[in-house]
């Protein structure tokens, strides 16, 4: 059993309990009567910044490294994005692999920084889509590899209906191909293979002429020098996720700003 399928079976008997302290019934009442969330998609098309534009991650630690900040302080790390170029913000919500959690996802939001928040997990159930909405993310990852089609569809339909932007995530030619005819209006491709782990930044590159230039394309892992960044850049890549090259920074800020070529903002700009 690979890292993979032993995280999502472990994801479905958390789901379980999460759905017996909490109905579906009510979670779905309570998204209903919230207002809509910043925009995901135009945060990631916005022509004020260079693309690729940054979705940045909050992660504590990762199967594959361990614990990546011992320090970290998720909402201080938020502060700092939304000060220093990120369009996006990425929260891993898993706790067991990844030291995240619904909870961090709700404080982020909570300081109403006026950037759309991404809900990163390993997401099979329409329930986590309710949790996501109520704890204040503007989009939800949906793992391609891991869904079956009925599944995966039936999700994705399921987002855009609570107004969150589901990011599609890929990995080989037959997957993009599968998100551009199911018409997903966000595509990820991940450049570590989610099964050995191996990562190489070649994989979003050579795929990124099966998607059409109205999805919005997104390059994740693998990206750590200005260099990568010029290259997803001449690629056509319209944003970027990156978590492990910032949490692990010395200095968070003047990573994020060579990794933007964004000055620090004075103001907070809202997609709305």
């Amino acid at each position: 059993m690979s890292i993979l399928h032993e995280i999502f079976a472990h994801k479905r008997q958390e789901v379980a309990r999460a759905r017996a302290r909490r109905s579906e019934a009510v979670l779905a009442a309570q998204a209903a009567s919230l207002p809509p969330p910043p925009d995901f998609i135009l945060a990631l098309k916005d022509p004020a910044r260079p693309a690729p534009r940054l979705i940045a991650e909050i992660k504590r630690r990762s199967p594959s490294r361990g614990l990546l900040r011992p320090d970290l302080d998720p909402l201080a790390l938020a502060r700092t994005y939304a000060r220093h170029g990120a369009a996006a913000i990425s929260v891993l919500t898993d706790e067991r692999y990844f030291g995240g959690s619904l909870d961090i996802l709700a404080q982020v939001a909570e300081l109403k920084l006026g950037l759309p928040l991404l809900r990163k997990d390993f997401i099979f159930d329409p329930y986590q889509l309710l949790e996501a909405r109520v704890a204040g993310a503007s989009a939800v990852l949906l793992i391609l590899a891991m869904l079956s089609p009925a599944q995966w569809q039936e999700l994705l339909a399921a987002a855009q209906e609570l107004g969150l932007a589901p990011l599609v995530e890929c990995h080989t030619e037959e997957e993009v191909m599968r998100a551009v005819e199911a018409g997903a209006p966000v595509i990820g491709v991940n450049n570590r293979d989610l099964h050995t782990f191996e990562v190489d930044l070649n994989v979003c590159l050579r795929l990124r002429h099966l998607v059409p230039d109205h999805v919005v394309y997104v390059a994740e892992s693998g990206i750590h020098t200005p260099q990568d960044v010029a290259r997803l850049a001449r690629a056509g890549v319209d944003a970027m996720l990156i978590g492990e090259a910032l949490v692990t920074a010395t200095d968070v800020a003047s990573k994020l700003q060579q990794l933007t070529d964004q000055p620090p903002r004075t103001t907070i700009h809202r997609y709305e």
